[in-house]
């Protein structure tokens, strides 16, 4: 039999490889569904048995007119899911992750996922929780040894005091974002969101019937938001400001002192809340230095601290996060919690507590880590750095380098067309290079591309040496 072909297809891009026929079953029309039941007697009541042939008639006649006319089902979808856009760094990852499956030597620089194993006492601890049968359901806020440890963190590390009731460990800081969000913003709130931003921030506050109100900054200033301009866009109807220091996807880490500018403008409008994003805190390169923003005068009451295990401790398939504030607060997520997923995984709790006693900052395990990360956004920035028309602003946290590209915009590929913006310059470069990056329109700045460094420096290496060579046709749109 010929083999068959399917095309993988996401972001105009196109890749066709063999189909195996499935034979281990019987052939079946695509699609099909069959099931299998063996003989059984089954004995009725002359009053069932009457009924039973009563709806087997009823049966033979919608069978009968569904021939002639076919019901048709509502597949419509809730406005609220509609007006979602889905995440592109996970169609971008799923895409590589489909096109390397198939043999495509593609070099991945997608995800936000360190490329190191979970440090050997973590997983040594969450191992001896299923030895030791601690597989069941803990309390839904986490078990307390857990959230005395986070507690212990957060009074030692970041400066700010909480009891275990005001903190809530949930399967991974996305989930202590979005719960926040639901829990304080009411219908036509306003989010306010510095951009370039997470890509989730906007899409949750959609969720969650609020609307997102997007902060430019610039690269000139380091992606860090301009103070003066949050002040100008705030009103009646802000209910939350997000900062995510350092962040994704610029790297960018905010200094005490302009967080200290910013508390003073929330501090003048009584219902503004603040969600301070800290999950890459560990990951920061001196002489930056993390604050964070509970610590503050007068911030601790306005602000949901979320944090969790994932970058720094390379946890990201364990799922484990938390959020830190005041009581109220806090209590509105676990009850949205309790009704959504219920607690973290018993397993993870484990290992998180395990994570939390290796030192202050993660101790050796994750300065290592760091190390590795440091070298690898050196050699990215020179790398790039010697290119034209290319601009960058050193990160000084996370793993990612968020570059502006714009100045190939514009230009015309043989054989390809022309690259108008972010998008299809990322799809450019994944046909032409072969290597998976995010366009920067995903983040809220077209202008630049996020490429992870969470890879080896070999790795790294060989996706420079590609991009470089794919821009190339691409020179001509630079101005002289």
């Amino acid at each position: 039999m010929a083999a068959s072909t399917s095309s993988i297809s996401r972001l105009g891009f196109r890749y066709h490889q063999p189909l195996v026929p499935n034979s281990g079953s019987p052939s079946q029309p695509s699609g099909s569904v069959s099931f299998h039941s063996g003989s059984h007697c089954l004995y009725f009541k002359p009053l069932e048995a009457t009924r039973q042939l009563q709806l087997s008639r009823i049966s033979v006649v919608v069978k009968a007119e569904s021939r002639s006319e076919e019901m048709q089902v509502d597949t419509s979808l809730s406005p609220r899911v509609i007006a979602v856009k889905p995440s592109k760094t996970v169609a971008i990852t799923d895409q590589a992750t489909a096109l390397a499956q198939a043999g495509v030597p593609v070099i991945r620089l997608a995800a936000g996922e360190p490329d190191f194993d979970t440090p050997a006492v973590i997983a040594e601890a969450g191992i001896n929780a299923i030895r030791e049968g601690y597989t069941r359901y803990t309390p839904n806020a986490g078990t307390q040894v857990l959230r005395v440890a986070i507690c212990q963190k957060l009074k030692e590390e970041n400066g700010i005091s909480y009891k275990p009731d005001e903190v809530l460990v949930s399967n991974g800081a996305k989930q202590s974002i979005y719960q926040a969000i639901l829990a304080v913003c009411s219908p036509g709130d306003e989010v306010i969101i510095p951009a370039p931003f997470w890509v989730s921030y906007p899409e949750m506050a959609r969720l969650a019937d609020a609307t997102p109100v997007i902060l430019p900054t610039s690269i000139s200033e380091n992606f860090l938001l301009d103070s003066k301009q949050l002040e100008s866009k705030l009103n009646e109807k802000s209910r939350l400001l997000i900062l995510c220091s350092p962040s994704n996807p610029t790297g960018s880490v905010y200094p005490k002192k302009l967080l200290e500018e910013i508390a003073k403008i929330v501090a003048k409008h009584p219902r503004l809340l603040v969600l301070s994003d800290e999950i890459y805190e560990h990951i920061i390169y001196a002489p930056a230095t993390h604050t964070s923003f509970a610590s503050l005068p007068g911030m601790w009451e306005r602000t949901l601290t979320v944090n969790g295990f994932s970058k720094a401790f390379a946890m990201t398939g364990w799922r484990l996060g938390y959020l830190a504030g005041p009581k109220h607060f806090v209590a509105a997520c676990n009850k949205i919690q309790s009704q959504f997923t219920s607690g973290a995984s018993s397993i993870s709790q484990k290992a998180g507590v395990a994570a939390l006693g290796l030192g202050y900052a993660g101790g050796e395990a994750v300065s290592t880590m760091v190390k590795a990360f440091r070298e690898r956004r050196d050699f990215l920035i020179k790398s790039f750095g010697e290119m034209e028309g290319v601009g960058i602003s050193e990160p000084l946290g996370a793993f990612y380098l968020f570059i502006d590209f714009s100045s190939y915009y514009g230009a015309e590929v043989e054989g390809y067309g022309k690259i108008e913006d972010s998008d299809s310059l990322c799809r450019y470069l994944l046909d032409q290079a072969q290597v998976a990056l995010v366009p920067g329109v995903a983040f809220g700045d077209d202008s630049c591309i996020r490429i992870s460094y969470a890879a080896s420096l070999t790795t790294l290496q060989a996706a420079a040496e590609r991009i470089k060579k794919a821009l190339l046709p691409l020179k001509s749109a630079i101005p002289v």
